[in-house]
């Protein structure tokens, strides 16, 4: 399991056993079942977390409505990022959709790791310019996509469309800023019977 997440880290950086070994003795592993919560909002984020199977998604809440903004599933960096640099209340809540496990570190050893090893620095900043294009790419589509074109991209690709199974409905709706019926309406033009 450890292995996968190094493996994942690659992605963005190639660590030597030393640096690799420096964060791997702060790992911990842990189970999250369908429903339970990784943060809620207003709690204190403190913990990235690494998704070795499950599902989960972020979603804020404002007068009893919920607004599903991302999905993640297996082998992606899980949490409140922003929560972690910012050390306030958390905005969101992040629910698993599936029995999930995780590997998990604290916020605060991967800023000590910045100061031991550039290497580090360089996941570090590598990751906030991920994060910041998955972010951009999220609002462009939300600002210049019908909700119809936001769907046809959400399914685009077989992978995705396996993908969808594991998520119920509403929270894909949620996700497309649609309701539930509007969703089936779309479905229903799209793959007419």
């Amino acid at each position: 399991m450890v292995d996968q997440f190094r493996q994942f880290l690659t992605r963005f950086v190639d660590l030597t056993d030393p640096e690799w070994q420096a964060l791997e003795k702060h790992l911990t592993s842990k189970t999250m079942p369908k429903k339970g919560f990784l943060i809620q909002q207003g709690q204190t984020a403190t913990e990235i977390n690494f998704l070795l199977s499950g599902s989960c998604r972020l979603f804020y809440e404002r007068d009893g409505n919920e607004k599903t903004t991302y999905f993640f599933f297996e082998n992606n960096l899980v949490g409140d990022y922003l929560g972690c640099l910012t050390n306030q209340p958390s905005t969101l809540s992040i629910q698993a959709l599936e029995d999930c496990k995780l590997i998990c570190f604290r916020y605060e050893v991967l800023t000590a790791l910045y100061q031991q090893f550039p290497a580090y620095q360089l996941f570090g900043r590598k990751l906030a310019e991920y994060l910041f294009m998955g972010l951009d790419i999220r609002l462009a589509e939300l600002l210049t996509l019908s909700p119809e074109e936001r769907y046809l991209k959400f399914i685009g690709t077989p992978a995705k469309r396996k993908i969808m199974e594991r998520i119920p409905q509403q929270y894909i709706a949620s996700y497309l800023g649609v309701t539930p019926v509007s969703l089936s309406r779309i479905r229903r033009r799209i793959h007419p019977s």
